[in-house]
């Protein structure tokens, strides 16, 4: 068996952060502790000299051939602005260059996004004593060594520990044939029932505009409540035994919820504005990966899927690399896989790996997303979910996704 549970932090070790304190003397130590770990990925990356300012005072990191370097002041070619508490919270990883983005809350009279998200995982790299992604430094073997075959596609059958032996070196798993057609039909015929039962701003969906005008429908949560189908499902070995794949005692249910237990997500043909199609991103994007990762995110493919009618995609081997957690940065050596399905396939793919729905182009796909989460530490929720919650579901009303196939940045 195996283990995918990465999670360094609980609400615990949560602390508040002064800004002299942090950029005066505790990051500088960290860079005399652990600079190597980060230093050539830097160099890969190549950032731009960054200033942070808190409550007036700024601070410019910048790299140099000799390593890393902390001065005062806001003299750099990008400049972010944070509160107290917004500090605070990146530090913690209770939130992301990401979060602020997608939250509305980024402020940078300098710079771009891309700046920040070069800065914050370098950060990462010195905070939590993790080295930086660096060109080579993963590749995928078998069990016996050999190279994995990452286009390999699975049986619910097939022997659990190869299954779980490449769900950890490839952070994703295809089962195919795990339902049949007439068990998706009748989930389908439940998502058309339900769809009156939704409605915009009721909390409990994603709506999004296509080029014709129209507010479609895209995602219901809490799906189970109206599909007897899909509960039954849920409950279903076919299913569970996934579950059990490592020894990290992963239980169905998404992070922080017990409620939202699955959502039927519809993926119409040319969205304009909202989001239906999520760009590249890791699920721990927002925040909170140390105190959450690594989580399964399932897929049941209600209608099969491939390049035309919108298929998953992923970036094999990402969750065991220390890389900004959206989007696909120019010269990561890391594979993109297609992963085409028929209907009834399932798919895993850990909340650390990067991934992203390919935009429909010919005809809409059907799907349904459950997550196996790891049990939280004695009963308590992460820190910082409600503050995530609030931004995850505010996403489509604040961020539209890119048209067509141009769902990637940084590049």
């Amino acid at each position: 068996m195996v283990s995918v549970d990465v999670r360094t932090r609980t609400a615990a070790d949560v602390r508040a952060v002064d800004a002299p304190e942090f950029f005066g003397h505790q990051l500088p130590a960290f860079i005399a502790e652990r600079g190597a770990l980060a230093l050539d990925g830097a160099r890969e990356l190549r950032p731009r000299p960054m200033a942070f300012e808190v409550n007036d005072q700024a601070w410019t990191l910048s790299l140099t051939e000799d390593g890393f370097t902390i001065t005062p002041g806001h003299d750099a070619a990008a400049v972010v602005r944070l509160d107290a508490q917004g500090l605070t919270d990146l530090v913690n990883d209770l939130r992301t260059a990401m979060a602020f983005f997608v939250g509305g809350d980024l402020d940078m009279p300098k710079g771009h996004l891309d700046d920040f998200l070069d800065w914050a995982v370098i950060l990462r790299s010195l905070i939590d004593a993790r080295p930086l992604h660096t060109t080579g430094a993963i590749d995928f073997r078998e069990r016996d060594g050999s190279p994995l075959d990452l286009h390999r596609a699975f049986s619910v059958d097939d022997e659990p520990a190869d299954l779980a032996h490449f769900l950890a070196e490839a952070g994703f798993l295809h089962v195919a044939g795990v339902f049949d057609e007439r068990e998706m039909q009748t989930v389908s015929d439940d998502m058309d029932a339900a769809m009156p039962r939704y409605a915009p701003g009721d909390g409990r969906s994603w709506w999004a505009k296509t080029a014709d005008g129209t507010d479609r429908l895209v995602r219901m949560q809490y799906f189970h409540e109206h599909s007897p189908a899909t509960a039954a499902l849920l409950a279903d070995d076919r299913l569970r035994r996934l579950s059990t794949l490592t020894d990290d005692g992963h239980r169905l249910g998404k992070p922080g919820s017990n409620k939202n237990i699955i959502e039927a997500l519809v993926k119409p043909v040319g969205i304009v504005e909202g989001i239906s199609d999520v760009p590249w991103h890791k699920d721990c994007s927002l925040g909170s990966h140390s105190y959450r990762c690594c989580s399964m995110t399932v897929g049941i493919s209600v209608t099969g899927a491939d390049a035309d009618s919108g298929q998953l995609r992923v970036v094999a081997g990402s969750h065991r690399a220390l890389i900004q957690p959206a989007f696909v940065r120019k010269g990561l050596d890391l594979p993109q896989l297609d992963l085409p399905t028929a209907t009834g396939d399932v798919t895993i793919h850990l909340s650390c790996t990067l991934h992203m729905a390919q935009p429909p182009v010919t005809g809409e796909r059907r799907v349904m997303y459950t997550d196996f989460s790891l049990p939280d530490p004695d009963g308590a929720r992460a820190p910082g979910e409600d503050t995530l919650k609030r931004i995850r579901e505010g996403a489509p009303t604040t961020v539209s996704q890119p048209p067509g196939y141009t769902a990637t940045f940084g590049q």
